[in-house]
């Protein structure tokens, strides 16, 4: 059987994601590495880590070896500097994720990286930008869910980039439910989990204390938890978000849902950020990101930590072997 293919979008060409990208293309691999990027930006942030790179066709099969990338070129307007914005290459970045999307949901790859974009310079380029994960969505056509995790934790979100203001009337059955079941299909899929168990937070402070301190767990979370249980899924809760990650409540837990961005990422963040990435579960292929930003105060200086896009990388084979092995099985 013919090599897993990733492709590899470094994001932001003045942050430090070109380094990462070039940093994991030295490590021994079977798989084939296809760059969507600028070749100059890829060379110049290998010559100042000190290493070796080759850009090769996509096709050829050094794509897989160590210090080679395969390239489909996507130029940027101006030379990068590191650590310098310049709003004219921000339509590269997101050309470059567009396309390695779409060789995604043609075939030609097995699943997407991606390394950190910078959100207000898209935006300050006049295109309108609230993150990859709705974008890939929106690309693909199909409902999908943000879970970032690491390898002690997994945590799912029902609502992302919203101001906290807006969440409440964004915590509908609907959304709860739809998490759900995105959560749960994709942990048996793609992780490979028989029967996944998901604690799920309430919305409120101490779950809403039976509804003295809010009414969303009585009218929206607990009975969607009551019907999705009727059809075999494993969750508990509504649980109060300020106890629920104590290492006793999560045992066995094979992920938790939290209702608002800044819920649940905290915990995740400070439990183990340099090994967290960033996963859409949903998309027809796996998508894993890096769990960190552009970091332009580092860019260019050699001290930028690989773990992150290191860890992205080694899931999102993870994700593609099991999608393989579920096609064809032995």
């Amino acid at each position: 059987m013919a090599p897993l293919r990733l492709a590899l979008v470094p994001g932001e060409p003045a942050g430090v994601g070109p380094e990462l990208c070039v940093r994991l293309a030295q490590r021994p691999r079977s798989h084939a590495l296809i760059a969507h990027a600028d070749a100059g930006v890829l060379s110049d942030a290998a010559g100042r880590a000190g290493v070796a790179l080759a850009l090769v066709d996509p096709a050829d099969p050094d794509a897989s070896c160590p210090g080679v990338l395969g390239l489909v070129p996507v130029p940027v307007v101006n030379p990068a500097v590191p650590g310098r914005l310049d709003v004219a290459n921000a339509p590269s970045v997101l050309q470059a994720l567009d396309a390695a999307a779409r060789g995604c949901l043609d075939g030609a790859y097995d699943g997407l990286v991606t390394g950190p974009v910078h959100k207000a310079i898209v935006n300050d380029a006049g295109i309108a930008y609230s993150g990859t994960t709705e974008r890939l969505a929106a690309q693909a056509g199909c409902d999908v869910v943000m879970m970032l995790g690491h390898d002690d934790l997994r945590v799912a979100l029902v609502t992302t980039h919203l101001p906290l203001s807006a969440v409440p009337d964004a915590i509908t059955a609907q959304a709860v439910e739809r998490t759900l079941r995105i959560v749960d299909a994709a942990l048996r899929r793609d992780f490979g989990i028989a029967v996944p168990r998901v604690a799920v937070l309430g919305l409120n402070p101490h779950a809403g204390e039976d509804g003295h301190l809010g009414g969303e767990e009585i009218s929206v979370i607990t009975p969607t938890l009551v019907r999705l249980r009727a059809e075999g899924l494993d969750l508990l809760g509504p649980l109060p978000a300020d106890t629920a990650f104590l290492p006793a409540k999560l045992a066995g837990v094979d992920a938790v849902v939290a209702m608002y961005h800044d819920q649940g990422l905290p915990v995740l963040k400070y439990s183990g950020f340099e090994r967290a990435v960033n996963i859409t579960l949903g998309l027809p292929y796996p998508r894993v990101a890096v769990d960190h930003g552009t970091a332009l105060d580092l860019a260019g200086t050699g001290r930028a930590d690989p773990s992150s896009l290191f860890a992205a990388a080694d899931l999102c084979l993870r994700l593609a072997s099991n999608r393989r092995a579920a096609r064809h099985p032995a």
